[in-house]
């Protein structure tokens, strides 16, 4: 459920960036032209109300869902970085990560200067999830998570490092899932039809880090693709609980190696098409790929 609110939380925000924001610009040098920002207030009060919404909605019905039910207790950490091979980990970075990117866009729409619209933005993902951590912090039933919360800081980091220096994502993080057998060995925790399990279920899941070539190698060569990108993945397998293998099944750890499309590159004559790509961007495009695992190599004809 709390995974649920946080994909819910981070499409609001992605409708602000499905419009068209061609705000920063570039010289012929490649560098950024820093531009002439005004503030508007119509648009800062949209943004900010919205925004505001969106948390006390969210955290209002995440309490009620999901912490009601279960006992009070005065704050406290846990430290469950050993679970899930740390694909949860993975999962908070990669939610943090694309709110910070939608919420740049959001502030420099609304007027916001530059500077002020990346770290305001950028940080937009880790606020509303530490939120989320001190809710957990106070339940009894678990405990604010240190690992969680560096995951966090991390993939704001990632987008507001980027934004400050290149005024683009030359690396995303992306998701992509495939359905596994062992979710139905365990169906309330790694979900019990396909949504849930898409949310849920670590062992379908890869996280990938999708580095766009032509822009991050500064590949000057004009027909060269600038959507083709190079991706790193990472996932884990055999997982039925958090920390216990099952029977004589050994979860392990996913290395892979693939190529992937970056879609905000892919710039048609239709903005609603543009805004539909660029929207499903955070989806890893399926692809031949190399994967690692316990000492041996395979090759996938197509991984998803």
């Amino acid at each position: 459920m709390k995974q649920l609110f946080l994909i819910l939380f981070s499409c609001i925000l992605f409708t602000t960036n499905a419009q068209d924001l061609n705000i920063s610009k570039f010289g012929d040098d490649g560098s950024l032209v820093e531009q002439e920002f005004t503030l508007n207030k119509k648009r800062r009060n949209t943004l900010l109300i919205s925004e505001a919404s969106a948390y006390t909605v969210a955290l209002v019905s995440l309490n009620q869902l999901w912490y009601a039910d279960y006992p009070k207790s005065s704050f406290h950490f846990i430290n469950d970085n050993e679970e899930w091979l740390q694909m949860d980990k993975m999962g908070h970075m990669s939610t943090s990560y694309y709110s910070g990117v939608a919420g740049i866009k959001a502030y420099e729409w609304a007027g916001f200067s530059r500077r002020n619209a990346i770290w305001y933005g950028g940080m937009t993902g880790s606020i509303f999830l530490t939120v989320i951590e001190i809710l957990d912090g106070m339940s009894e039933e678990w405990g604010a998570s240190p690992g969680d919360l560096i995951a966090n800081t991390t993939g704001s980091l990632l987008a507001i490092g980027q934004a400050l220096k290149w005024n683009e994502q030359r690396i995303q993080l992306k998701y992509s899932y495939s359905p596994s057998n062992i979710a139905a060995k365990n169906p309330e925790q790694l979900g019990s039809n396909h949504l849930e399990r898409a949310l849920k279920d670590y062992n379908g899941q890869t996280y990938w880090f999708s580095l766009n070539l032509k822009s991050l190698f500064h590949i000057v060569n004009p027909e060269f693709p600038s959507w083709l990108s190079l991706s790193l993945g990472y996932g884990a397998v055999e997982m039925v609980n958090p920390y216990q293998n099952d029977g004589d099944a050994q979860r392990s750890r996913q290395f892979l190696m693939s190529f992937d499309v970056d879609l905000n590159k892919i710039k048609t004559k239709n903005k609603t098409l543009n805004s539909v790509l660029h929207t499903f961007g955070f989806l890893k495009f399926p692809a031949p790929a190399i994967l690692y695992t316990n000492g041996n190599i395979f090759f996938h004809s197509i991984y998803y």
